[in-house]
């Protein structure tokens, strides 16, 4: 069991690693940080290494929810949702945690990965300082170096290291400390991470909408998802019927030559009539 958990642990650490917003080999941020970082793609991959795929789509989506807003203007970022889509989620999987307590526990491990990135920015300028030095030198050796394998030395170190940790030696601590909290903190927790969800969508539709009334399309998708029970490929099918039908609306009225040309068109029928 402990051999199995240190090769799950080793694995899931890697792909912390690759998945993060530094990290270059997998295309850039496109393989990387926009993809093995979503929580939705961590956790169905989570899920496959530690045998329990449905637990870990469920926990991904969750979590998804609360970060579907994030953004990282320069490089700075409110959680490390790397530490999120890997560590936590693999800790609250492997903690057997309800869907709230993982998202409360994520949105946690989360801002101290926050540290973690920080880190890195903070001592790269060692490296920076190495590589001008290499270029005064013309060592282009060294410049490949410390420009390339020396900080993506770094890191590999201190995002597989905290995430192996997290996950081989906080799995059982995280299982007994849940086991050992009183009912009503478990509710908290559960309340809390259930709502954390809502306040990520909240913050999509600020930056999405543009205009109020289209709120009214996010409410004909909660209605139809809650009180229809519409399945996902009938809801697609319908938002795209109304996207479709909302966007000729839109371009006829502002489309002021097309209803000018069908007046002209009307006249001339008349007059020949």
């Amino acid at each position: 069991m402990t051999v199995t958990l240190f090769i799950q642990a080793v694995i899931i650490s890697i792909l912390c690693y690759l998945g993060a917003l530094s990290t270059p080999w997998l295309f850039g941020l496109t393989g990387g940080w926009y993809t093995l970082s979503r929580p939705l793609v961590s956790g169905f991959l989570i899920g496959i290494i530690l045998g329990d795929v449905t637990q870990g789509i469920i926990i991904g989506i969750a979590v998804q929810a609360v970060y579907i807003a994030l953004v990282t203007p320069g490089g700075q970022m409110p959680a490390d949702l790397n530490f999120v889509a890997y560590p936590a989620i693999a800790l609250a999987l492997l903690s057997h945690a309800s869907t709230g307590v993982a998202v409360t526990l994520a949105t946690t491990i989360g801002v101290i990965g926050t540290i973690v990135f920080n880190l890195f920015q903070v001592l790269n300028s060692y490296w920076n300082h190495r590589a001008e030095k290499a270029i005064h030198e013309g060592n282009e050796r060294s410049f490949h170096f410390n420009t390339i394998w020396g900080p993506q030395l770094f890191n590999f170190v201190i995002r597989f290291t905290p995430s192996f940790l997290v996950i081989f030696f906080g799995a059982g601590f995280a299982k007994k400390l849940l086991s050992s909290m009183p009912q009503y903190l478990i509710d908290v927790m559960t309340y809390l991470g259930g709502a954390l969800p809502a306040l990520g969508i909240v913050m999509l539709l600020t930056v999405v909408i543009k205009k109020n009334y289209m709120l009214i399309f996010f409410l004909l998708g909660v209605v139809a998802v809650v009180f229809i029970k519409l399945n996902m490929i009938a809801l697609a099918i319908l938002a795209a019927a109304i996207a479709v039908i909302y966007f000729f609306a839109i371009n006829k009225g502002n489309n002021p030559n097309a209803s000018a040309t069908g007046d002209h068109t009307d006249s001339n029928d008349e007059e020949e009539f």
